[in-house]
């Protein structure tokens, strides 16, 4: 069943046309893969997703319903979660205290009853660090256990039906970047649906059921990601991976 539907949408930043009649669909419980290169597009199409900035063509849809004209909170009271590129963490406030306010702001559902629920206990369940820093002040921790946190406050509140994660292995060591794939993997295993925005294409495609490859605002092509592994040229033209 398709979860979520990205029709024909168009975007700008102001005169600046950057998104091109982009579509996509994302089944349930799938992982999908939004890659490219840097300045292609990825994260607007996110945040054209979330309302944040709304495109003017095309629709989004969440099981049919379309999420146009819409508020990002109340798209997340929907069920499409986005952790963004910048973490967005309060720094000056504890594990716990971040926690429970993304519980309070997200409390009340507005979509219908699918999706993963998480409780705060939960998250602790699943990220055990977090519960050993519950009362640590989150601008204290490691790049990779604010990562955690970011990913976790994306969780609690109403059902999350898509999660849709921004680059979440930027800027961190590699020994980090397995705990990350193994949070996504874990997820993905309880039946998370992903839409995954990643620049290490490797990554991505080892993770993903499906791929879409990202080029200048425009869909140059999709397929299932173990071939888009195993094409050089395609990482090599779009991805400058060699």
């Amino acid at each position: 069943m398709t979860v979520l539907e990205v029709d024909g949408v168009n975007t700008y930043y102001g005169p600046s046309h950057v998104l091109h009649d982009v579509s996509l669909d994302v089944e349930e419980g799938e992982i999908v893969a939004l890659i490219g290169r840097n300045g292609a597009g990825k994260t607007t199409t996110l945040r054209s997703i979330m309302g944040v900035t709304p495109p003017k063509e095309g629709t989004v849809r969440l099981y049919g319903d379309d999420l146009q004209d819409l508020q990002p909170n109340e798209i997340r009271r929907r069920g499409i979660s986005w952790t963004p590129e910048d973490r967005r963490i309060f720094p000056d406030l504890t594990v716990a205290e971040n926690l429970q306010i993304a519980n309070r702001v997200t409390a009340d559902s507005d979509g219908p009853n699918r999706g993963t629920t998480f409780a705060i206990e939960d998250v602790y369940d699943s990220f055990a660090r977090l519960d050993e820093r519950r009362d640590q002040r989150a601008g204290t921790m490691s790049g990779g256990e604010q990562q955690m946190l970011a990913i976790a406050r994306s969780l609690v509140g109403p059902p999350v039906q898509v999660l849709a994660l921004d680059e979440p292995s930027e800027g961190l060591a590699p020994q980090i970047v397995d705990d990350v794939r193994g949070m996504i993997e874990e997820l993905n295993d309880r039946g998370m649906t992903i839409l995954l925005v990643e620049q290490n294409a490797h990554l991505a495609l080892e993770l993903a059921d499906r791929a879409y490859v990202l080029e200048t605002g425009h869909i140059e092509l999709t397929a299932p990601a173990s071939e888009l592994l195993d094409d050089q040229d395609v990482l090599e033209t779009y991805l400058g991976v060699r």
